[in-house]
């Protein structure tokens, strides 16, 4: 009898702590926490297949790197072939798109105009050949791709992939 009260009473106690998720979030008109997309795993191997198949389409070879929207590696692909600075060139185009929210031939042109010139000093890499993936308005990572058509395999990707769904900031 003693433990069923204890039982009893420690379900009371604790119960106004388990309040519905969307209850605890807001506090009057603040929100308090907020819903954020994450590339999949699967997402991100789904882009690097696509943009492999446009680079065998249009008979060049790519290296590609894919991040999520914190900047952390989900997937990485190089093509047979692809030399060995390509990995890192991919991965630092990637870091570059995210950081600035923008593609890095973007970046490139205002670096090259005198417009700004922080991506030099941050150690950034404003090389052409990267995009942020930004799908229902929110940047869901960044692709990267080792070649001078970089930006156009990630964009067929992104395209063939998200059907149309996802696009990238600045276009």
């Amino acid at each position: 009898m003693r433990t069923q009260f204890l039982l009893l009473l420690l379900v009371l106690v604790t119960a106004p702590l388990a309040t519905p998720v969307s209850a605890a979030q807001t506090r009057g008109e603040i929100k308090l926490t907020r819903d954020i997309k994450v590339i999949s795993s699967a997402g991100a191997r789904a882009l690097a297949d696509a943009c492999t198949a446009w680079a065998e389409r249009n008979r060049t070879i790519v290296a590609t790197a894919i991040l999520d929207w914190g900047g952390n590696l989900v997937e990485f692909h190089a093509m047979e072939g692809a030399p060995a600075n390509a990995i890192e060139t991919a991965l630092l185009k990637a870091k570059s798109a995210l950081r600035w929210r923008r593609p890095t031939s973007e970046t490139n042109r205002l670096v090259r105009s005198g417009e700004t010139l922080a991506p030099t000093f941050m150690e950034d890499f404003p090389q052409p050949g990267a995009v942020p993936i930004v799908l229902d308005g929110q940047v869901i990572g960044a692709m990267g791709v080792s070649s001078g058509d970089g930006e156009k395999c990630a964009q067929a990707a992104i395209d063939e992939v998200f059907k149309g769904r996802a696009t990238i900031v600045g276009r």
